[in-house]
C-alpha cells in the first residue's frame, strides 16, 4: 500500500540520516520527494538512488536557513506538481561546545542552521497549504530537550524553541486544516554520529534505553510517514518521543 501516492514532499537535511531515511521510505510510499540539503553532490547521490529504485526525486543543493535557496525549490514542486503536501523540516547541525568557551557566532550559527531554517521551510509552503486546506508539518527536534545534555546548550536551546514553535503554529492553523507536529529523537546511529562518537560511547546509549538496539534513521522515518498521512488525521501539535523508551512522559 503506497500511504502517500503522489503527495508532494519536501525534505531538508536529506544528504544522510534521518533526512535520507525519510526520503527513501517516503518515495517507497508513492511520493514525489523534493530533497534539500547543503551538500548537492551528496543529495543528488541519494535522489539518484531512489530513481534506480522507481521512486519520484528532485534533488536541491540547497541551504535551508536561505530564503531565496528554498523559495526556489519551492517554486520547482509547485510548477510540477500544483501542490504542496508534506514538509519534514529536518535540516539541522549539533557540534558540542562548552557554554564558557561558546562565541556568539557559534551561538548564531545554530539557531540560524536548526530554527531559522524550520522558519522559512514553513512560512513558503504555508500559502500553498493554506490555500488547499490540506497538508502536514512534521518538525524535527530532539530528545535533548528533556533531558538536557552539557556541551550542547546553544542546540538544546534552538530544539526547545522548535516544540514550542509546533505547538504555537498548531493553533494557529487548526483552522485550515493543516496539521503541525512534532519528533525527538533519541540517540540515532547515523554517519554524523559516528563522526562525533566512538562506538563504546554510542552503545552507552543502549543501556539508556528500554529497547535493547540501536534506533535507526528508519525508526525516525517511518513515525514521519504516520505524521503525513491520515493515519494520523486527528493529531496536530504534538511531539512524539522515539528513543527507544529513554525518556517517557
Amino acid at each position: 500500500m503506497e500511504l502517500i501516492k503522489d503527495k508532494v514532499v519536501i525534505v531538508t537535511g536529506a544528504a544522510a540520516g534521518i533526512g535520507a531515511g525519510v526520503a527513501r521510505l517516503f518515495a517507497e510510499q508513492g511520493g514525489h520527494i523534493f530533497l534539500v540539503d547543503l551538500d548537492g553532490a551528496q543529495v543528488a547521490k541519494i535522489a539518484s538512488e531512489i530513481q534506480a529504485q522507481g521512486g519520484s526525486a528532485f534533488a536541491f543543493g540547497a541551504d535551508a536557513r536561505n530564503r531565496d535557496a528554498m523559495a526556489k525549490v519551492v517554486d520547482d514542486a509547485t510548477t510540477r506538481f500544483g501542490n504542496i503536501d508534506v514538509l519534514i523540516n529536518n535540516a539541522g547541525i549539533y557540534p558540542r561546545q562548552t557554554f564558557l568557551e561558546m562565541t556568539e557566532a557559534q551561538w548564531d550559527e545554530m539557531q540560524e542552521v536548526n530554527l531559522k531554517s524550520v522558519f522559512h521551510c514553513t512560512k513558503l509552503v504555508m500559502p500553498h497549504m493554506v490555500k488547499q486546506r490540506a497538508g502536514a508539518i512534521v518538525n524535527i527536534s530532539s530528545v535533548t530537550f528533556f533531558t538536557g545534555l552539557q556541551n550542547l546548550t546553544h542546540y538544546v536551546a534552538s530544539k526547545g524553541a522548535i516544540i514550542g514553535f509546533t505547538r504555537s503554529l498548531a493553533r494557529e492553523m487548526g483552522e485550515h486544516n493543516v496539521r503541525v507536529n512534532c519528533i525527538t529523537p533519541g540517540a540515532i546511529e547515523t554517519e554524523g554520529e559516528r563522526k562525533l562518537m566512538s562506538k563504546q560511547v554510542a552503545d552507552e546509549a543502549i543501556k539508556l534505553q528500554s529497547l535493547k538496539r540501536r534506533i535507526v534513521p528508519l525508526d525516525i522515518a517511518r513515525v514521519c510517514l504516520f505524521l503525513s498521512t491520515d493515519l494520523s488525521g486527528a493529531m496536530t501539535g504534538q511531539t512524539l518521543n522515539v528513543d527507544g523508551g529513554w525518556i517517557m512522559y
